[in-house]
């Protein structure tokens, strides 16, 4: 009876770890190389998606509408 619980346990926080893991690597918040990229959220284009799920936004078709630096 416990080798399904520890199934759902050991599933649940597989996909915590990844999620994290994407977090830690795809996020434009997070900055690993500060000396090559300090601000890496100013290089995001309009039309990349750093959403992890973006149910009603199309992100092709946006403009930028913040200044470059």
């Amino acid at each position: 009876q416990l080798v399904p619980l520890i199934g759902f346990i050991s599933v649940g926080l597989g996909s915590a770890v990844l999620y994290l893991l994407r977090l830690a690597l795809y996020s434009p918040d997070v900055s690993w190389d500060r000396k090559n990229n300090p601000e890496p959220w100013n290089k995001l284009s309009p039309t990349d998606q750093y959403k992890f799920l973006a149910v009603s936004t199309d992100y092709k078709s946006l403009k930028k509408d913040r200044p470059s630096f």
